[in-house]
């Protein structure tokens, strides 16, 4: 505007001009204190230093068993009663009505032979009785005449009426028609044992059960010949192999040096490799009399009080055997650590927890001690690695190397 004065335009010298390069300065040495800190606080917290060598060990579930186990044996679990099921007679396989895990009831049919000649041996023992029941009535009829005829023949030979011979012929069929009766009843018992006979024959052909049981295998298919002995080359001799599951027992073998550790009706804890999560309570049931030359051990039968059904023969077992009765409260696991793993801070006690190459410093709330381990009530859980015997150098951030477990 060429009107207005220039001369009215000046500079506030009250305004400070900051210069770029002196800009500069101030973020740098912010930045260098900003360094200096970081770098003092990560050497303070382990961060800067070398790795710190340390020893591991494993937060765990325990039971209290664990505790009062005097002695611990492997074994297999096995059904005291337990059948190949077979026929008595030799036939071929027409029908199989279990398969395996099939529960079966005592007397229950499980397979059937071809029978077609049984059935008819038996029908005809069936008519051959009728028969001999009916002759029996008529000969019974005729002993019944011949005796009242026997009768009359006597009073009219008191009165002199008739001969001596003509008594003699009517005694004579008396004793002739229960010669005959007699022959008759013999008949009819001989007829109902030949039938009873081909019943057994009939019920030789179907197999059935001899125990409620489970079924474990299954030996034979429809259309395979089956005998008792099994001795031809397609023949089969068992057609089911049947277990009672009540009768599961472990079967645990002892070293003889430490037999004496172990009496009939001792409390155990049973431990399945199947079932690693569950410990079943069971007693010593028997201790077989005799020892295996080969092994040096005895076998120990430990029968279990604790039924589950997703025990089953051949699985393979632990077993401990404890000095006394555990309690309710003493049968669930607790969260343990080693005590050597602890720091203590004040009242309150910590652990240093592994966090990939790092630890982690948890505040831990311990409760019962037994031994070397210490009940975990909160701060760290099962499967959490732990620090053993932390030194004073670790610091929470640590960063570690590891040459235990």
């Amino acid at each position: 505007m060429p009107n207005e004065d220039l001369s009215k335009l000046k500079i506030d010298k009250a305004e400070k001009v900051i210069r770029p390069g002196k800009r500069r300065r101030r973020i740098y040495w912010v930045a260098t204190l900003l360094a200096v800190f970081v770098l003092a606080w990560a050497y303070k917290f382990g961060r800067l230093g070398p790795a710190i060598t340390v020893e591991l060990s494993t937060v765990s579930l325990v039971y209290p068993s664990q505790t009062l186990s005097q002695l611990n044996a492997s074994g297999y679990v096995v059904a005291q009663r337990k059948a190949a099921v077979a026929s008595k007679l030799t036939g071929r396989l027409v029908s199989l009505m279990v398969e395996e895990g099939s529960q079966v009831k005592e007397g229950q049919v499980i397979a059937r032979l071809e029978n077609e000649d049984a059935i008819a041996a038996k029908n005809q023992s069936e008519a051959n009785v009728k028969a001999a029941m009916a002759n029996l009535e008529l000969t019974k009829a005729d002993f019944e005449e011949a005796t009242r005829n026997l009768e009359r023949i006597k009073q009219l030979f008191g009165r002199g009426t008739i001969s001596k011979a003509e008594y003699d012929v009517a005694e004579a069929r008396y004793l002739k028609g229960r010669a005959a009766v007699a022959a008759g009843e013999a008949n009819v018992m001989a007829s109902c044992a030949a039938l009873e006979a081909a019943q057994v024959a009939l019920s030789y052909t179907y197999i059935r059960a001899p125990f409620d049981a489970v079924v474990l295998t299954k030996n034979a298919d429809i259309g395979d010949i089956v005998t008792p002995l099994g001795a031809a080359a397609n023949a089969k001799a068992a057609v089911v192999t049947i277990a009672d599951l009540k009768s599961l027992q472990v079967e645990a073998d002892v070293s003889e040096t430490s037999l004496s550790l172990v009496r009939v009706g001792q409390p155990c804890e049973i431990q399945l490799d199947a079932l690693s999560d569950v410990r079943l309570q069971g007693v010593v049931h028997a201790i077989v009399p005799t020892a295996d030359r080969s092994k040096a051990t005895v076998m120990v039968k430990v029968r279990f009080l604790t039924k589950d059904p997703r025990v089953l023969p051949e699985m393979r077992a632990k077993v401990a055997f404890l000095s006394r009765p555990l309690n309710p409260e003493e049968q669930k696991p607790f969260t343990s650590i080693q005590r050597n793993a602890l720091v203590t801070e004040g009242d309150r006690s910590a652990a240093f927890v592994v966090r990939g190459d790092e630890v982690v410093k948890a505040r831990v709330t311990t409760g019962a001690r037994f031994g070397d381990l210490v009940e975990v009530l909160d701060g760290v859980k099962a499967g959490d690695r732990v620090v053993t015997k932390p030194s004073s150098r670790l610091k929470d951030g640590s960063r570690i190397k590891s040459t235990g477990r």
